[in-house]
């Protein structure tokens, strides 16, 4: 084990080399919230590990503990001859859009955003239509006609998020009523669980039985107050079914995990292109979850309507609308 220790981090980057290793290991920093917290950055860590598994290549990893920490992460990253460097999270945008132009030969790839530069690759999801299938099942399972969205950070991905989920959920139900709150303006909105649990608890007060988060680590507190509540929570980024089986309806999962896996892969194998990756229900970017956990909660129509739903997406023939592309929600 070697240990690299930068005095401008205040922190102490820790890899795992094998004698006669390359110093061209792929690398990833992992957005604020740390790569266990059960959402997002969990996800980018599945994709590390699988890759990991199938290559028997070591990644190096950092985790943020700030934002401000991002810049010199990336440039070390690059400067120790990692290939790929990946950012995870809108938040690493800025710092890699400075750090890129540096390192002209070195490969990026970032999460959630777009970086414009000759050598990133950046990774956007349809947030929209995942959660457009979220809100479908969610209006299908409740009994009260109110349910729930609990967001991280007020940003336009979380919004197109929220959109997509009042969509699917009056295609259910016309007549159905959809709360929602933000958790906060900054990436720390992604990090607080007891706020999560704090807003969740609210809407449930007003009547809201079934809940989804699209906030993070802040997202974990919600599913614990709906499972406390004894009402339904909907996962997000990762599968979190497990984390309160029979309570959490379905889990509308952002593949991060095949973001990182394809740019490990591609650079590995010398095919790595810069440009932006649009994925979605059709590209196997954005899906929804049924196991042991919840099967017993998705009834036959529900899959039935979620699959139907999935398809029509994929072709086409339903249109979700992206507060992103096309402006204000029109639901």
């Amino acid at each position: 084990m070697i240990r690299f220790t930068s005095g401008a981090l205040g922190a102490v980057f820790t890899f795992m080399l094998t004698a006669g290793t390359a110093l061209a290991e792929p690398a990833i920093v992992y957005s604020v919230g740390g790569k266990f917290d059960g959402s997002f950055n969990e996800s980018a860590f599945t994709g590390v590990k699988r890759f990991q598994d199938e290559t028997g290549t070591t990644v190096r990893e950092f985790q943020l503990e700030r934002d401000s920490q991002s810049l010199q992460a990336l440039r070390n990253f690059a400067s120790r001859g990692s290939e790929p460097v990946v950012a995870i999270g809108f938040n690493q945008a800025n710092a890699l859009g400075q750090v890129a132009p540096d390192f002209p030969e070195t490969n990026f790839a970032i999460v959630d955003m777009v970086v414009d530069q000759p050598n990133v690759r950046s990774y956007v999801f349809k947030e929209h239509e995942g959660a457009y299938v979220g809100g479908l099942l969610a209006a299908m399972a409740s009994k009260s006609g109110t349910i729930g969205f609990v967001g991280g950070m007020d940003i336009p991905i979380i919004h197109r998020f929220l959109c997509g989920y009042k969509q699917g959920a009056l295609a259910a139900n016309p007549d159905i009523k959809v709360i929602y709150n933000m958790t906060g303006d900054t990436p720390a909105a992604f990090a607080d669980p007891v706020r999560g649990g704090e807003l969740a608890k609210s809407q449930i007060q007003q009547g809201a039985d079934v809940i989804i988060q699209a906030a993070g680590g802040t997202g974990l507190g919600v599913l614990q107050a709906a499972a406390d509540a004894g009402v339904l929570g909907i996962g997000t980024d990762s599968n979190q079914n497990g984390l309160h089986p029979g309570k959490v309806l379905t889990s509308i999962r952002k593949r991060v995990d095949n973001a990182v896996r394809d740019s490990f892969q591609s650079a590995k194998a010398g095919s790595f292109t810069p440009g932006i990756q649009v994925l979605g229900l059709a590209e196997g970017g954005m899906d929804w979850v049924l196991d042991e956990n919840n099967e017993t909660l998705v009834t036959a129509d529900m899959k039935a309507a979620a699959n139907a739903a999935v398809a029509g997406i994929s072709d086409g023939t339903i249109k979700v609308h992206d507060v992103v592309s096309e402006g204000a929600c029109p639901f």
